[in-house]
């Protein structure tokens, strides 16, 4: 049983999974805000419907690149390529877990609902096979990637309904991402070479690279403090999004002169928690429009 559980928390990429229901989670808490009453058991349903699908995405991704995963050292000991999992079970996991995770979530609502099966389409079956063909690829996995904020905060209403809050908590994590993975893939490089993934902006380590990964983060800036142009993030926040951002794009800057992978290492690790923190602050500090 335990070798099983270790083997589906890596199916499912258990960080990264509980990282996207971290995003979803505390979306759901400041839509819950903005209404003045927090709903806690269908916070629950959001976080365990979330884990769920997510897991299910992240599971047919390694399905589709199982063959893949064999050609890369840091994915070689995964359950499929390894052998330890058979397709067809990672499959049924996959399906189950998409199955229940999108019941619980159509529960909430049905925009919620719809939004996660989205998600899980465009992720394993749009983005995954595009990594391999174009570095478009991050363009379009940061749509589903983006996603989680909007479905939490959506999940937090009987009738969801659009205004400026959750287009912005889409944008801002939709923009994270540019030099969040631009980072990991300049980082991995050389392993994402020999699956053939194609995901630096000019598909190799150059100049050009560098300034995406600076450009992109340096929009980040802009993009954080929209909560707080807009009205419903407080100065706390602004002041946490300034310092940050500035650290992060400075990294960025580092990476620009240096070029080489301790410096892009920088800037990964400063992007793994740079965004929870922000939505952290953000919760905190939110202010009802």
């Amino acid at each position: 049983m335990k070798d099983f559980i270790n083997d589906l928390k890596q199916l499912v990429k258990i960080r990264l999974t509980l990282t996207v229901v971290f995003s979803a989670s505390i979306s759901f808490l400041i839509g819950s805000k903005w209404q003045g009453d927090i709903n806690w058991i269908n916070w629950a349903m959001l976080t365990i419907g979330g884990f769920l699908v997510t897991g299910s995405a992240n599971g047919f991704n390694e399905i589709i690149e199982k063959d893949l995963d064999k050609l890369m050292v840091r994915t070689a000991s995964r359950p499929l390529p390894s052998g330890r999992m058979t397709t067809g079970q990672a499959l049924v996991l996959s399906l189950l877990m998409g199955l229940f995770g999108t019941l619980l979530l159509l529960r909430l609502n049905f925009l919620t609902g719809v939004l996660s099966v989205f998600s899980i389409l465009l992720y394993a079956f749009v983005y995954t096979p595009m990594k391999r063909i174009s570095p478009i690829a991050v363009f379009i996995g940061a749509f589903p990637g983006a996603l989680p904020p909007l479905i939490g905060y959506f999940a937090a209403f009987e009738q969801p309904f659009i205004n400026e809050i959750p287009l912005v908590l889409f944008a801002v994590q939709f923009v994270w991402q540019f030099p969040h993975f631009w980072s990991i893939a300049w980082v991995v490089d050389e392993d994402y070479r020999r699956a053939g993934f194609r995901l630096l902006p000019t598909t190799k380590r150059d100049t050009v690279s560098a300034w995406f990964v600076l450009i992109t983060a340096l929009l980040l800036i802009p993009t954080a403090l929209l909560p707080y142009i807009l009205g419903f993030a407080g100065l706390v926040y602004a002041v946490f999004v300034v310092v940050l951002c500035a650290v992060f794009a400075w990294f960025a800057f580092v990476l620009v002169l240096k070029q080489d992978i301790p410096s892009a290492r920088k800037v990964m690790f400063t992007s793994f928690f740079i965004l929870p923190v922000l939505q952290l602050v953000m919760l905190f500090d939110f202010v009802r429009i």
